[in-house]
């Protein structure tokens, strides 16, 4: 049975975009080689603060002390790995909100038994494509690679397994991206193809979803906000930009500048 979807409410997410700017939450970011920096681009961009604490004698002492940690595996490894169990450990001791972002589970052993191994650690977001969050509950791996060969709607009921075996609220992206938790979905359409152009859109927006968790906001209204800033600010630098590279310098320059409000106007007509 498929779970249905509900619009979200952009006004309260507008309200939580705010109180993420005012806050400017710490984002500790264990994430790939490949994204590092432009992760850190978009949080900046976006009104967070970007740190990467990578080694495994000072993740989990950072991890403690941050506002929110994301951990992406995109190009783990086992010095990496045992980063980030301790980051996540601390973060779970000292209360510190968490993200997932399970880059391509499901189409390699290693990486999908590691993620979850990290789910007894009760992220407070999973965020993945729709192959990504349907191997991670445990079914067939259907990707390619880090990227999916299912609409982000076939993840559903995945997504509202994990949410009730974690707890935790699930964000299936794609065209549209979907808000899971155990008793309910929202759905965000919109975007643009150009996101897939630019390695680490996907990556950057779970850093986004991690600002999210440590703003002090209503997380999922908060969650929601990020989704919805990332789609609009695709939009706006697809109409800007000539290509892939312009698109990305185009994409900061409209995370940074797009307004709350600008939320509220493009969701609530």
């Amino acid at each position: 049975m498929t779970l249905p979807a509900q619009a979200f409410d952009a006004r309260a997410a507008a309200t939580a975009l705010a109180e993420l700017r005012a806050i400017a939450p710490l984002v500790h970011c264990l994430t790939n080689q490949v994204v590092s920096n432009f992760t850190a681009n978009v949080l900046l961009a976006a009104g967070a603060a970007p740190a990467m604490v990578v080694a495994e004698e000072e993740a989990g002492d950072f991890a403690a002390l941050a506002s929110a940690l994301l951990v992406n595996v995109g190009t783990l490894d086992r010095p990496q790995a045992a980063a980030m169990r301790a980051a996540v450990g601390a973060a779970s001791t000292a209360g510190t909100p968490w993200v997932l972002d399970p880059v391509a589970v499901g189409a390699l052993a290693w990486r999908t038994a590691f993620c979850r191994e990290l789910l007894a650690f009760s992220p407070a977001v999973i965020r993945g494509n729709a192959s990504e969050i349907i191997a991670l509950a445990g079914g067939a791996g259907t990707g390619r690679g880090v990227d999916s060969t299912a609409q982000s709607d076939a993840a559903l009921e995945a997504a509202r397994a994990l949410a009730r075996q974690c707890g935790a609220l699930v964000v299936v992206t794609g065209a549209t991206d979907y808000l899971v938790d155990a008793q309910s979905a929202r759905g965000i359409a919109g975007g643009t193809p150009r996101l897939q152009q630019v390695t680490g859109t996907g990556c950057a927006l779970s850093a986004l979803v991690a600002a999210a968790c440590g703003c002090g906001a209503v997380r999922l209204d908060a969650v929601a906000a990020v989704c919805a800033l990332m789609k609009l600010a695709g939009e706006r630098a697809a109409l800007a930009s000539r290509g892939p590279g312009s698109f990305a310098v185009a994409l900061l320059d409209e995370l940074g500048t797009l307004a709350s409000a600008d939320l509220a106007e493009r969701w609530c007509a």
